[in-house]
């Protein structure tokens, strides 16, 4: 079998993975909640011959699907967790949510989920029928939005004895995703005080949401003495309720904390929790610090990069029909921003320069962006917990244009074309690069070895410490 035949044996499945991939986008499920789109993965993976475990690392919607057996073990990363409050009509080109305050896919993960599952079909369908020995493995990774599954299943061993670990993400344009991406901490602080009538005696109470609003305040002055990358996030969940007239007896306010490295997150950390404990102090209340979740952030991997890169260039290119050009045009009416290529991509400010004019021209932008693996690597001013993945695994991912030129993630936008033709084409796209790539690694193990060889320079001596304490388990967002 060539990988001419992976393509098409892609283009005769299509409409398997495009299905899959609508119905994930019908469940619409929120993080660790997402047993339905888990099922229909599932069914898809043994249908075409994958044994599949689920419930790894105690997580109910976490699995892996294996064929094979051997050297190499390469994997597939999928996702499919939706975002609360993003419900939209599929194909409309103004906000209308299907449901009021319901789930949509504005990261477009029931994508990514359904091309990741084809590109690892295909893989197994290349080794079975050449008579190749290896593994291939889908992971099934929940919880990406808010919950970073894949930091649970890394802390649970499940990427262990995996060689490399391939994955993608839908965007703007097709790329090789060699940026960085910034670690974080996700910590919840619950204040404790004490209920009093606030006019009648308010000298008995104590007030939570006093303690809440100070602790932000000794943040807001911290900011100014952290690392220029670093982010310091919050949102007060708590408020302590809706009564002015009675003296706040709780509060709650979520934090989430990033910077380029897990060890500079850690101490940013450590001086929040001494405001925290600081504030309560002050306000002679109570704190419980309780960690929610981390991710690492991310070691890329430049021969991995490059493979991917290269197979980028080799796959068949996307070709729109005149339907799916309209709501190309049609959704980016309703948006106004241009993508930042300097910021999210590796290109130089020239090429960024020369690629935004050509995008300022277009709805559906299908170019690939240039790669140079001797480029400085850059730091994305976001966080994707594959960054776990990539301190235990050789990883490495690429973008594919799913989405307009004008579009960002988490947007009604991005889930009104997430069920449409455009993503179908992307899904398609992107599962025949990765699995060409990894029929590429295949085929020449000294590419394996060079992928490792980089991934143990990159560590430098350091070994992954997963920081999420093991009595912490993952939540669903209506669980915080």
């Amino acid at each position: 079998m060539e990988k001419k035949q992976v393509y098409e044996f892609l283009e005769e499945n299509r409409a398997v993975f495009n299905d899959v991939s609508d119905h994930v986008w019908d469940y619409a499920e929120t993080a660790f909640q997402e047993f339905k789109s888990m099922d229909c993965i599932c069914e898809t993976l043994e249908r075409f011959g994958f044994s599949v475990e689920e419930g790894v690392a105690e997580i109910p919607t976490a699995f892996v699907g294996t064929w094979g057996s051997g050297y190499p073990v390469i994997g597939f990363l999928g996702e499919f967790d939706a975002l609360s409050g993003l419900s939209q009509e599929a194909g409309a080109a103004e906000r209308k949510p299907v449901c009021a305050g319901g789930n949509g896919h504005g990261c477009g993960h029931n994508i990514l989920g359904a091309g990741s599952l084809a590109a690892a079909v295909a893989f197994k369908e290349y080794m079975e029928r050449s008579g190749k020995q290896g593994t291939v493995k889908y992971f099934g990774c929940p919880g990406e939005e808010g919950g970073s599954g894949k930091a649970f299943m890394a802390r649970g061993g499940v990427f262990d004895g995996v060689d490399i670990a391939l994955t993608w993400h839908p965007a703007n344009f097709n790329t090789v995703a060699d940026n960085g991406f910034l670690a974080n901490y996700q910590v919840l602080y619950k204040f404790k005080g004490r209920a009093a009538h606030a006019a009648a005696a308010p000298q008995n109470g104590r007030s939570a949401l006093d303690a809440v609003e100070l602790m932000n305040v000794g943040v807001q002055f911290l900011r100014e003495h952290v690392e220029q990358e670093a982010r310091i996030h919050y949102a007060i969940t708590d408020a302590g309720g809706f009564s002015p007239n009675v003296v706040q007896p709780k509060a709650e306010v979520l934090y989430l904390i990033r910077a380029p490295k897990m060890e500079q997150v850690e101490d940013i950390y450590q001086r929040i929790n001494k405001i925290a404990k600081g504030m309560a102090m002050a306000t002679e209340t109570e704190v419980e610090i309780e960690f929610i979740k981390s991710c690492a952030n991310m070691l890329p991997n430049r021969t991995l990069s490059a493979v991917l890169y290269q197979n980028l260039l080799a796959a068949p290119p996307i070709v729109y029909s005149g339907e799916d050009l309209a709501l190309g045009r049609a959704l980016d009416a309703t948006l106004t921003n241009m993508p930042n290529l300097e910021t999210g991509t590796s290109v130089t400010e020239a090429e960024a320069e020369v690629l935004e004019a050509k995008m300022a021209g277009q709805a559906l932008f299908t170019e690939v962006l240039p790669f140079d693996p001797k480029r400085d690597i850059k730091v994305a001013p976001g966080s994707s917990d594959v960054g776990d993945v990539s301190w235990n695994v050789p990883t490495a991912q690429i973008g594919v244009t799913c989405w307009t030129v004008k579009s960002s993630a988490h947007t009604w936008q991005t889930v009104s074309i997430g069920r449409s033709e455009v993503a179908h084409k992307g899904l398609i796209y992107a599962a025949q690069v990765m699995a060409g790539a990894a029929v590429d690694l295949l085929e020449d193990d000294s590419l394996i070895k060079a992928a490792k060889e980089e991934y143990t320079r990159r560590l430098n001596g350091k070994k992954y410490v997963c920081p999420i304490p093991d009595d912490v388990k993952p939540r669903a967002i209506s669980e915080l």
